[in-house]
């Protein structure tokens, strides 16, 4: 008996003992909420030794312990050793965050100088902000520089606001805007010359793509322009305007404090800008190959990919915006219009297979007049008779006439020439402005109707989207010695146009039964002009044979086509400029091959157009 009340006395001890260790290793609190937890009150304050060591189990152990109720006699002692093992356990606990924290301690005195100082600097960053006295300085030089207004440029007022003010491009702009104004709008290339109307054009599409409603285009849609001869490609990919860019954080242009954490930032370009819109690229002819390429690759994914060696997906510092970026991609689905003053089969083949084609035609003398007057009416001049006309001989583009109109119009207004009602600008004034600009006629019109002239005629030529005459001559003599002629051509004029005079001598005596040997023959290029191709052969065949048979032609008529040696007037290319060209030298009569018919522009009203197949036809139409 005296054994187990030893044995009991030892054993309310060691549950005292434990109780004062766990009150000593975990907080006041801690006891507390664990007895609140598992109902323990009235098991610790017991007087039964077995309810308090179950309280002291389920305390020290937080509930984890074996003892899931009050032990018997049997189970005490099982009870007890888990109940030391986990009071062992909080102690070892104890001690080692009591280390760390003296560790912590430690190193906080040592660099508590140091932390203070950060502190003190932040504070007075936060307090005085991100200016000084030389940043506000110039901050107020450019509220003051923005704060100046010269208002609109002349060009930017005198631009067409209407498809109405576009002159001569009726058929290009129904064109475009059956290919912008529709469910699927397409990829366009625009070709013509300059200054006549395709980027206006090109804006004024999408305006009217916008205000239907079978369209893609929003209201919001917008009309991103740039020039393809600015656009070149970074091979290091960190400065891209065009399909956008990554700044890593060991270049600058990162933000500050994405660049400190190592966050790589991608910057969308123009093509993202452009997302549900249009992106008008001028001269697309000059965009960079490399930089073509990629954007063909925009045009097939309709988004832009971002790569970076420093970009982690893991990274939980990453902004949602950039893992979105590198992950996703920009969106980029738009609307590409370029617009060109090359010829087709310049511009990149697989570029031209994703678009399709649209063409600005060269303007006439009479379009340019309109422009001018046109402009006049915007700027509320008065133009003396003749002004338009003789602004229409010095330029072939829009632009141009209007800026010659410009100038003329402020050395009227610099002058002091105009009263306050009224300006007035003269043909006088528009001579001074041309000759202080050093322009050349494009070409000297005449009313050559009615005029026959020996061995002179006009061929034609073409240079790009642009058609012009060729002013040709020839001068026949009989040779000193029979069979010992001559034939002499100017080199520069080129090879083929050489060619083109040998084969007139076989068509030459066929015509009129003499041989050319027996003639010294003079052909001329008037100017100089180089002929790139055997277009001119039917011109220069008439022309040799006026000047042989001193038949007189017509002055007012223009030839192009190549000539066979049987006589036959063969097919050649760039009929639709050449007649162009033709209608601004003031021709009234053109004759092409008969295979080129299809070519001839419909709704000529200021020029007749005729097909011919042999010399003979082209002689009936150009002699007396």
């Amino acid at each position: 008996m005296q054994k187990v009340l030893n044995e009991e006395l030892e054993l309310e001890s060691q549950v005292n003992v434990l109780f004062e260790v766990l009150n000593n290793v975990l907080d006041e609190g801690s006891v507390r909420s664990r007895t609140v937890k598992f109902k323990l009150q009235k098991y610790v304050k017991s007087d039964d030794l077995y309810k308090r060591v179950y309280a002291l189990n389920k305390i020290a152990s937080d509930g984890k312990g074996i003892c899931t109720s009050v032990p018997s006699e049997k189970e005490i002692d099982k009870v007890m050793e888990d109940t030391n093992k986990w009071i062992s356990e909080n102690l070892a606990r104890k001690y080692i965050q009591s280390k760390i924290e003296t560790q912590v301690e430690q190193a906080l005195m040592e660099r508590q100088d140091k932390y203070i100082d950060e502190m003190r600097l932040n504070i007075i960053r936060k307090q005085k902000g991100p200016e000084n006295a030389k940043t506000l300085k110039r901050y107020a030089q450019l509220e003051v520089l923005d704060s100046k207004k010269l208002g609109k440029s002349l060009q930017t007022f005198l631009r067409p606001e209407s498809f109405d003010e576009i002159v001569g491009q009726e058929r290009a702009i129904k064109s475009l805007l059956s290919k912008i104004a529709s469910p699927y709008p397409q990829h366009i290339i625009l070709y013509g010359p300059p200054g006549v109307g395709k980027t206006t054009a090109a804006r004024l599409a999408l305006e009217e793509a916008k205000k239907l409603k079978f369209t893609p285009f929003e209201d919001s849609a917008k009309f991103i322009e740039v020039d393809g001869t600015t656009l070149r490609w970074d091979p290091r990919e960190i400065t891209n305007p065009l399909l956008g860019s990554v700044h890593d954080p060991i270049y600058q242009g990162s933000k500050r404090d994405l660049a400190e954490i190592g966050v790589p930032e991608p910057k969308p370009g123009l093509v993202t800008d452009a997302h549900g819109g249009v992106l008008f690229i001028d001269e697309i002819g000059e965009l960079d190959p490399i930089l073509q390429n990629k954007l063909l690759k925009v045009l097939e994914d309709k988004r832009v990919e971002f790569s970076s060696s420093y970009y982690d997906p893991d990274d939980e510092n990453t902004p949602k915006y950039i893992k979105y970026l590198f992950e996703n991609g920009a969106p980029a689905d738009f609307v590409l219009i370029g617009a060109t003053t090359r010829e087709p089969g310049e511009l990149n083949p697989a570029l031209r297979s994703r678009c399709t084609e649209v063409y600005f035609e060269p303007l006439s003398s009479k379009d340019i007049q309109q422009i001018v007057e046109n402009a006049a009416i915007k700027l509320e001049v008065k133009l003396e008779e003749g002004v338009s006309e003789l602004i229409s001989r010095y330029t072939i583009e829009g632009r141009k006439a209007v800026n010659i109109l410009s100038d003329a119009y402020g050395y009227v207004l610099y002058g002091g020439k105009c009263d306050k009602e009224e300006i007035y600008v003269t043909k006088k004034d528009v001579e001074e402005v041309i000759a202080i600009g050093r322009f050349t006629p494009y070409d000297t019109l005449e009313d050559n109707s009615g005029k026959y002239e020996i061995g002179h005629i006009y061929g034609l030529g073409v240079s790009g989207f642009m058609g012009s005459t060729i002013e040709i001559e020839a001068a026949v003599f009989p040779a000193r010695e029979k069979g010992q002629g001559k034939m002499r051509f100017n080199d520069t004029a080129g090879s083929m146009a050489k060619d083109s005079v040998f084969n007139a001598a076989s068509v030459i005596r066929k015509i009129t039964d003499k041989d050319i040997k027996d003639y010294d023959v003079h052909v001329n290029v008037i100017g100089g002009g180089k002929i790139d191709g055997p277009s001119a052969g039917a011109a220069i065949t008439a022309c040799i044979i006026s000047a042989l048979l001193e038949k007189p032609i017509r002055q007012d008529i223009a030839i192009t086509g190549e000539i066979s040696i049987r006589g036959k007037v063969k097919p050649v290319g760039g009929i639709f400029e050449k007649i162009y060209g033709a209608r601004r030298k003031g021709i009234n009569l053109v004759l092409v091959p008969k295979e080129n018919e299809k070519e001839i522009p419909q709704g000529l009203r200021d020029i007749e157009v005729k097909a011919v197949e042999s010399i003979e036809e082209v002689l009936e139409k150009v002699f007396k």
